[in-house]
């Protein structure tokens, strides 16, 4: 207690300083202080396809008003700007933005895809389908500090940490945002998960590249990705040409694990020319946050008996290679359609950590259902 008290002083004379950065090109940096976030004028706006959960304006000044759809403000300084005089119910993110602890695990893949992995030095996930990542934490360049609810705080204040990215579990346990706050942490509560469209995920690296001053790198990868996307939203699928397709997988008890209908998976199979095999009418499904449900094998022969396409979602328990290890899990999934003509197929293990693979994983499927001989990201057959 002693160690972590002399900590917290530590990081109060911190915040005294002043650490800032980043600007949007061509914006003059401001000479004197603003009185407030809201008394700039607007220059313009980040430019956003599918993202809705967040807004960013550029402001006056070369500062960044960031605002979340569930009421989260931020005001983001550039590097040698003066701090406002009065927040005003603003986050201040004093740039540059170093050692960040990311406890949303679907937001490291975004730093990583714009470079920016080195400066993600904390982490609430131990292990990690995406090669770079594990490696990063094996070598300590990475550090676990405990689960998200409880966080080792003095490694996070030894570290200089300049920002905790949480995901809305964070609101579970919000003892845990408020004493990262109360220990000079700023927290962003990120909110990808809440996008309606799949590719709205990825576009969120438009604002780590913003925060981190890599812009140019975000809007590059995020055009590189969703070139292929824009390829396949021009094709016109009929209603009656949608393969149905279900997307599975079977628990240690014998249940199976299905997407819940309307979930960003079955929206990519909706995407990609395809239909999920399942209704909500279908499932019975309860209002939750959970974006799947198990459900007996009898119940899942009943609703996916017919389904043009399996996939297995080996991110639980591993890929599979055959249909032999399919069975395996239950010999009730020989009498499906599907399985018998072949028409099976597996995920890739780091599929949902590997969240810049959005727009490949919607290719994919386009792929199985449509045949037009792509090789594929994410996807494999079980032979």
């Amino acid at each position: 207690m002693k160690r972590l008290t002399a900590l917290l002083c530590g990081a109060c004379m911190l915040l005294n300083g002043c650490t800032v950065t980043y600007h949007p090109p061509g914006q003059e940096l401001a000479e004197t202080a603003p009185q407030t976030p809201d008394s700039l004028g607007t220059v313009g706006s980040m430019k956003l396809q599918y993202a809705q959960q967040f807004t960013v304006v550029y402001l006056e000044g070369g500062y960044s008003e960031i605002m979340f759809a569930d009421g989260q403000r931020f005001f983001l300084v550039p590097e040698g700007a003066p701090l406002p005089e009065n927040p005003n119910g603003y986050t201040i993110l004093q740039q540059p933005l170093k050692n960040l602890y990311v406890a949303a695990s679907s937001a490291v893949d975004l730093f990583d895809g714009i470079g920016a992995l080195d400066e993600v030095k904390l982490t609430s996930t131990k292990d990690w389908a995406l090669p770079r990542v594990q490696e990063a934490l094996d070598s300590g360049k990475l550090q676990y500090v405990g689960k998200y609810s409880t966080p080792d705080y003095e490694k996070l204040l030894e570290s200089g940490c300049g920002l905790a990215v949480e995901s809305t579990m964070i609101y579970h346990t919000p003892e845990t945002k408020e004493q990262l706050e109360s220990l000079g942490i700023p927290v962003l509560v990120e909110r990808s998960s809440y996008e309606e469209h799949p590719l709205g995920r990825m576009e969120w690296i438009k604002l780590y590249g913003l925060l981190l001053g890599k812009q140019d790198a975000a809007e590059t990868l995020f055009a590189e990705k969703t070139a292929r996307f824009d390829e396949i939203s021009k094709q016109t699928v009929q209603d009656a040409d949608r393969p149905e397709v279900a997307f599975f997988y079977i628990t240690s008890n014998g249940m199976v694990n299905v997407r819940k209908p309307g979930d960003y998976i079955s929206k990519m199979i909706e995407l990609a020319g395809g239909q999920y095999c399942m209704t909500a009418d279908d499932l019975n499904v309860e209002e939750n946050a959970l974006s799947t449900m198990n459900i007996s094998m009898e119940s899942f022969y009943a609703l996916a008996k017919d389904a043009d396409i399996l996939i297995y979602n080996a991110t639980i328990d591993g890929e599979l290679q055959t249909l032999d290890q399919l069975l395996q899990k239950n010999a009730m999934l020989g009498e499906f359609k599907a399985f018998r003509e072949g028409k099976v197929w597996c995920s890739e293990q780091d599929m949902f950590q590997q969240t810049t693979g959005a727009a490949d994983m919607i290719a994919d499927l386009y792929s199985i259902l449509h045949g037009d001989g792509q090789e594929l990201t994410f996807l494999h057959p079980l032979r």
